[in-house]
C-alpha cells in the first residue's frame, strides 16, 4: 500500500498590483492572469478582505478596467475567496505605507503562506513577515506548479 500525501492548500493575499496586472496584461499567459486561473481553478485558497477589496475595485476603475469586468470580479471574490475579518488593533505598522500594512495584516490573520505583490514597498521586509512568504507572482506560480 502506498502512502497518500496530504497536502493542506496553499493560502495566499494577492496585492492589488496582481489584480491590476492581470487585467491589464495584454499576454494570455502572463504570470499575474495564470495566478488568478489557478485561484479560479481551485489550486490555492486567495485570502481578501474588505479594505484590500475596496483598493481593488478602486484602482481598476481607475485604470479604466471594464466595468462589467469589475463587477464579475467582485462577485467571483465574493464567491470563491476566503474572507478575512482584520481588526484595527491587529493591523501592525511594519511598512510606511497604511494601505500595505492592511495586506500584511490580512495576510497574517488568514494565515496565509505567501503574499504576492510587485510593491516595492515590500522589499523592506525581505521576503517574509510573520511566517508569510513575500514573493512575485512568478515564484508563487512555482510553488503552484509543483505542488
Amino acid at each position: 500500500m502506498g502512502k497518500w500525501k496530504v497536502t493542506k492548500k496553499v493560502r495566499a493575499v494577492l496585492d492589488t498590483n496582481v489584480f491590476v496586472s492581470a487585467a491589464l496584461s495584454k499576454n494570455a499567459n502572463s504570470p499575474t492572469r495564470e495566478t488568478l486561473e489557478r485561484w479560479k481553478r481551485g489550486e490555492f485558497v486567495l485570502l481578501i478582505c474588505t479594505t484590500l477589496a475596496e483598493e481593488i475595485i478602486e484602482k481598476l476603475l481607475d485604470h479604466r478596467v471594464d466595468k462589467e469586468k469589475v463587477g464579475d470580479l467582485v462577485e467571483t471574490l465574493a464567491s470563491w475567496a476566503e474572507w478575512v475579518e482584520v481588526p484595527a488593533e491587529k493591523i501592525e505598522s511594519p511598512l510606511s505605507d497604511p494601505d500595505d500594512n492592511v495586506i500584511v495584516a490580512c495576510a497574517v490573520e488568514g494565515k496565509a503562506n505567501y503574499l504576492v505583490t510587485y510593491d516595492p514597498h515590500f522589499d523592506s521586509l525581505n521576503g517574509e513577515y510573520r511566517g508569510v512568504k513575500i514573493i512575485k507572482a512568478i515564484p508563487f506560480l512555482e510553488v503552484l506548479r509543483n505542488q
